[in-house]
């Protein structure tokens, strides 16, 4: 069985943290619709970034909130870059799966459809 990531990120108004664990749980079940057959139980792991203006909470914790107790989870700090997109909840999912990589939908929601054009699908 191979490993397949999926990428998402989303954006959040201000640094708070139940818009933080809102938009992140949004984020993860819009992945979840757009890769059907994807269950928690088969999620290897996963990895969250912020920007450095988010710090009221960890988005982990949505995951947490949603079932995914079992599964690793980590959050860290994205690279604080000039002018770029603020206040972005990303995420990088490890998916235990027979599905070939050109049929993984990534998911960007919000402003963050600005992150990667390319791989927003119309909606």
């Amino acid at each position: 069985m191979a490993i397949r990531g999926i990428r998402g990120a989303t954006t959040i108004s201000a640094d708070e943290p139940e818009l933080i664990l809102e938009a992140t749980r949004e984020l993860l079940e819009a992945i979840l619709d757009a890769n059907e057959s994807m269950k928690p139980e088969d999620v290897g792991s996963a990895l969250f970034t912020v920007t450095d203006d988010l710090t009221s909470t960890f988005p982990a914790e949505a995951a947490r909130q949603m079932g995914w107790g079992l599964v690793p989870l980590m959050c860290t700090m994205e690279i604080p870059v000039p002018n770029s997109l603020p206040r972005v909840i990303r995420v990088l999912v490890h998916w235990n799966t027979e599905m070939p990589q050109n049929e993984i939908t990534h998911v960007y929601l919000r402003d963050a459809v600005k992150l990667r054009p390319d791989l927003v699908t119309a909606q």
